[in-house]
């Protein structure tokens, strides 16, 4: 079997990726929402895929893998490498997580950090209200992530909050304000904190995504200031999102200081930039994307590897939409006991739930949800249905 085309088109906000074989089968790939703007990056791979055997996942990764970077330039790499992996599985007439070593669960469990409503504000009693609404809805969620300080609007809406410079209309997702923390952003965040947790009880955890951009001694004192409350974690408080370094010295004097479970890892492109963070054991809790760390199988060595150093994982996801469910579900369905959750994804917008083929009526039933057992990564699209959204540039993208 042989490539014969790579292809990507933007569906909704979604870049998509088609690889096309001499064999007629196909594999797809997704880079999440947030990344309207990487099509041609993927398209740059293109010569150097045309004539390699798709099954032959790694040897076809070996010549691209370098080409990618942290976050957001790592997508284009792995969700080709998705799109190998789905025609692999085709090819063998098996789910991909029986080409991972095969699964050790029967079911995968989810956290949510993106079925939300906007909120009403960024006060105490407006997460309260918050965090009310995740816990009523139908998915019965084990845990939820919220978003404070630097991962919110609370740093724009709480005055003085701290001493930094605020950026406006930066432009970009994810652009990093960063300073020290005053005594009323520190104290509000706190308030914050205490209202969710007289909602959630010990019913359902919560857990915080940070930043990034605190500095290290603000860090210290708000994990110790919240160790009280049992949080599943504390995210990217130092580095994270689209930050292109890791610091491990800092995230360890962090983690070291509190009995808080810190975690990172969304933006890492690749283990080798995990292996300093895993084996200094610098967090508790790593969360890789995997379509931003190279793929699934990358996903796969750096959780391996995360065990055997007693550090838990929970990869990122909640951009990623519901082709990259697929990719999500069958890796995790291979991954070891240090597996807590994924952060469950959405789509860019609601239609997309009529043009995916292959998922259940309901995805999500208490906080699990079921392994996909069509061959490849389990899921498609619906052509017909989902042309009337190609622009014109990419009308032959299903052909």
């Amino acid at each position: 079997m042989k490539i014969t085309d790579l292809r990507c088109a933007v569906i909704g906000k979604h870049p998509i990726v088609r690889i096309v074989t001499d064999e007629g089968l196909y594999g797809l790939g997704e880079v999440e929402f947030t990344k309207t703007y990487l099509k041609p990056f993927v398209l740059h791979f293109r010569e150097a895929l045309i004539g390699e055997d798709p099954t032959d996942v790694e040897r076809v990764m070996l010549k691209i893998r370098q080409r990618g970077s942290f976050k957001p330039y790592g997508a284009a790499v792995s969700a080709i490498e998705h799109a190998l992996w789905d025609i692999a599985g085709k090819a063998a007439g098996v789910p991909v997580y029986k080409l991972l070593g095969g699964k050790v669960r029967d079911k995968v469990r989810v956290y949510n950090g993106s079925i939300r409503q906007k909120r009403t504000g960024d006060l105490p009693e407006d997460y309260a209200a918050d965090v009310k609404w995740m816990m009523e809805q139908p998915q019965n969620f084990f845990m939820i992530k919220q978003g404070i300080s630097f991962h919110s609007n609370m740093k724009d809406t709480v005055e003085g909050f701290h001493y930094g410079v605020t950026q406006k209309k930066a432009g970009y997702h994810g652009a990093m304000d960063q300073g020290v923390i005053s005594e009323r952003g520190f104290n509000h965040m706190l308030d914050c904190v205490i209202a969710m947790k007289e909602v959630l009880g010990d019913k359902v955890s919560l857990a915080l995504d940070c930043g990034p951009g605190w500095m290290l001694p603000d860090a210290i004192k708000f994990a110790r200031a919240v160790e009280k409350y049992n949080l599943m974690w504390l995210e990217d408080m130092l580095t994270g999102d689209y930050v292109p370094w890791v610091n491990p010295q800092a995230y360890r004097e962090l983690t070291t200081s509190t009995s808080t479970p810190i975690h990172t890892g969304e933006q890492i492109y690749l283990r080798h930039n995990f292996k300093e963070l895993i084996e200094t054991q610098a967090v508790r809790i790593i969360g890789p994307d995997p379509a931003d760390v190279g793929g699934i199988a990358e996903l796969k060595w750096v959780a391996e590897h995360a065990y055997m150093h007693s550090i838990l994982m929970a990869p990122h996801g909640t951009a990623n939409g519901l082709l990259g469910l697929g990719a999500l579900i069958n890796v995790c369905a291979t991954l070891p006991a240090n597996y807590i959750a994924f952060e469950y994804p959405s789509a860019s917008d609601p239609w997309w739930e009529d043009l995916v083929i292959g998922l259940p009526s309901q995805i999500v039933k208490d906080s699990m949800v079921d392994l996909l057992e069509a061959p490849g990564l389990g899921l498609d699209i619906d052509a017909e249905a989902a042309r009337k959204y190609l622009k014109e540039e990419d009308k032959g993208f299903f052909d």
